[in-house]
């Protein structure tokens, strides 16, 4: 830690950035609580909290299956439809990209990778990061309970992470500007997951510490 912050006197934009991500990662395991800290119907609570927050449209309608296709919850309206214009994130010109959309169509068409807010209704959102679906193995919409509990502690459908590394990973993201603060703070008169980003960092913790039960253990 010490030598990341002396390098941020030297470094470039792009490599202070990088090392206040990987310090907020190398801070969490600080801030968990110890393992068995909390009780299996407490991480239990804490799951429904979390769920709540993973299933609203903010979130799951960029965590979709394998047809490529993301969903769209239009201002004003609680119906959940297939992304307007009838765009499909897959076939990405490089492969290692991630969803980011078509050869003709890339997401960064029209989402745009800036911090500056956008606060106008039905335009397209912004973020600090490139605008891309969640790998398949992430999918979340349409899924239940267990169904997304389950794959969020298995490392093997989580992006190789353990308890704390879902926290860092939520800290990694609020350093870079990306999705998951975002969701709260969307703009646009857009409906917002319940709680605050550190309510759902403080759950995901707890949820954690309690051995991240799920509804189906």
């Amino acid at each position: 830690m010490k030598h990341i912050l002396s390098a941020l006197l030297i470094a470039t934009p792009v490599a202070v950035a990088f090392a206040i991500s990987v310090a907020a990662e190398d801070n969490t395991a600080s801030t968990m609580p110890p393992p068995g800290s909390v009780t299996k119907a407490e991480g239990l609570e804490a799951w429904k909290r979390i769920e709540a927050v993973v299933t609203h449209p903010r979130c799951a309608n960029c965590h979709v299956g394998p047809d490529n296709i993301p969903m769209w919850t239009v201002v004003g309206e609680t119906k959940t439809r297939p992304h307007g214009m009838n765009i499909h994130a897959d076939d990405s010109p490089h492969a290692d990209d991630g969803r980011i959309g078509t050869k003709t169509l890339l997401c960064s068409t029209c989402h745009m990778t800036s911090t500056a807010p956008n606060d106008v209704p039905h335009a397209p959102p912004h973020v600090g990061l490139q605008w891309e679906l969640a790998p398949v193995k992430f999918v979340w919409f349409g899924k239940s309970s267990a169904e997304i509990c389950t794959q969020m502690r298995e490392p093997n459908r989580n992006g190789g992470r353990d308890a704390a590394g879902l926290v860092g990973h939520l800290r990694k993201d609020a350093a870079e500007h990306g999705f998951v603060p975002w969701a709260w703070n969307p703009g646009g008169e857009r409906s917002t997951p319940p709680g605050t980003f550190e309510d759902h960092v403080k759950d995901v913790a707890m949820w954690g510490a309690a051995g991240q039960p799920c509804p189906s253990d």
